[in-house]
């Protein structure tokens, strides 16, 4: 019988490895990770929804996987309640809303982790609707930081970061829209790798907030994440616009990394918020790694338009909402939608009433801009590197309305007025939430891809993520580069005391 000590020493790979020679079963190590998860999700409510006795069949069907079983198969893995479908089972993305849904058949990206091997033993929990930098929903409670219990595991990937950390599983799914894979893994000390658009899936939708978000895992080491991304990446039947990815699209990533790469750095807000100390420490000794390992590093910043960048990013939020709550009200009425759907997500439904379409397609137009100046700056440097967000793992509640703004919220969507509300009223009111993760939404806009690399920590011991973003569709040079960072600055054994 495998042990826990024995079973958190491995990744994904290498659990796979000894399963397919025989050194253990597959119900071994499920049993493994359903006892840990038992021991330790009360604590941090990583987990939502168990599946535990549908993972105990597949194990028994296939104790010991054949060398033709999947190249992860027998691998413990838990995916994120959010676009997420298996059938059988709800996705609530986070909301009560959805949980009488009826769900007939797997997603994409699920049938894709069914296919690599992975026993799918739960869902994790994520934010309504996946809109916060925090993992709180009304739902299902607040999921805890394994770091420090009072912590945020950061959002929306929050459930699958703080079970990774924890040791339930290796490797988990997640979705980045705004930072949701990196923030995470940043607040979790995991590896959180976010690919270009369009490289994985969103299907049986076209696309997920007009394209900016991303479906991947995070996980322990870059080895995991990089098999799974050749697993799963290439469009599939519902792809809005299909992406040519040749086959040996990723071959050179896991290449030991050869040439000094030009390395931009900043630690200045791109919304103009302050940024703790203890992340621009963070950048600093990350910068000095990283000339020590040969890289042309110096600093410098895109000429990125803050306040017309987070305005873009408000929108995003203000069209998609309404819209997915407009097809709940559809479904199963206003009254029921009101009483199953957080406050703050029905202000937003009503805020996105009095969007003007053409405004929207106006905002959305920028993003070209964006990646236009990205594109000139990604000219001279290779890869451009920041803090993942602007304060180490904040407290749990922080993003959370207080009592007087709940019942305010409550008040305007009763009176049915936020839609006339002016557009730069309402991007006032949220800025507050941007400022603590002012890094990430740049490269969910662009589409490039992006990573969180746990190499720092703050002064009081919390994980503090290190992001790296390169050129579209640079994904294997980025891999190459963490490749080379966990090499020489390895993480894998660092892991959190509190409920070790």
């Amino acid at each position: 019988m495998i042990r826990f000590v024995e079973y958190r020493k491995m990744d994904a790979v290498a659990i796979a490895e000894h399963l397919k020679r025989g050194d253990f079963e597959s119900r071994e190590v499920l049993e493994c990770a359903i006892d840990r998860a038992e021991t330790v999700n009360p604590y941090i409510n990583a987990i939502n929804c168990p599946l535990y006795e549908r993972a105990r069949e597949q194990a028994n069907h296939q104790p010991v996987p054949s060398q033709h079983s999947g190249k992860l198969a027998g691998v413990p893995f838990l995916v994120k309640d959010l676009l997420n479908d298996i059938e059988g089972v709800p996705t609530s993305n986070g909301s009560s809303a959805y949980l009488s849904i009826p769900i007939s058949k797997k997603s994409t990206m699920v049938s894709r982790f069914v296919r690599l091997g992975f026993n799918i033993m739960g869902k994790t929990n994520t934010p309504e609707f996946g809109l916060l930098a925090t993992t709180e929903p009304r739902a299902f409670g607040a999921t805890h930081n394994p770091w420090n219990l009072l912590k945020t595991p950061g959002g929306s990937s929050g459930g699958s970061a703080a079970a990774v950390a924890a040791g339930i599983v290796p490797i988990a799914s997640a979705g980045d829209g705004g930072g949701s894979i990196r923030i995470p893994a940043s607040c979790c000390g995991l590896f959180g790798f976010k690919p270009s658009r369009g490289l994985n899936p969103i299907g049986p939708l076209h696309e997920s907030w007009d394209g900016a978000v991303s479906e991947h895992v995070v996980c322990r080491s870059v080895r995991d994440s990089l098999l799974v991304l050749k697993s799963t990446m290439g469009p599939d039947a519902s792809a809005h616009v299909p992406m040519l990815i040749p086959p040996d699209f990723l071959a050179a990533a896991d290449i030991p990394l050869q040439q000094s790469l030009r390395i931009a750095y900043s630690a200045q807000s791109l919304y103009g918020g302050e940024v703790d100390v203890d992340c621009i420490d963070a950048v600093t000794r990350a910068a000095a790694k990283l000339a020590d390992l040969g890289h042309n590093v110096e600093e410098a910043s895109p000429p990125i338009n803050g306040r017309q960048l987070m305005e873009c990013y408000f929108d995003i939020y203000l069209a998609n909402v309404n819209a997915d709550i407009h097809n709940l009200i559809r479904q199963f009425g206003v009254r029921f939608v009101k009483k199953n759907v957080e406050t703050l997500s029905f202000f937003l439904y009503q805020a996105g009433n009095g969007m003007v379409a053409g405004d929207y397609l106006n905002s959305r137009r920028c993003w070209a801009g964006f990646s236009e100046v990205m594109d000139r700056f990604h000219e001279q440097y290779d890869i451009w590197m920041t803090p993942v967000m602007a304060v180490p793992p904040f407290d749990l509640g922080t993003m959370q309305s207080t009592e007087l703004e709940e019942i305010l919220l409550t008040a305007v969507t009763r009176l049915g007025v936020s839609k006339y509300l002016n557009r730069k009223t309402l991007y006032n009111l949220g800025e507050a939430q941007l400022h603590k993760v002012p890094f990430t939404q740049l490269a969910n806009i662009t589409g490039q891809p992006a990573m969180s690399v746990p190499l720092e920590f703050s002064r009081n011991g919390l994980p503090v993520g290190i992001q790296f973003m390169a050129a579209r569709l640079k994904d294997p040079l980025l891999l190459q580069l963490a490749f080379q960072l966990e090499k020489a600055h390895p993480w894998f054994d660092r892991i959190p005391e509190t409920i070790a």
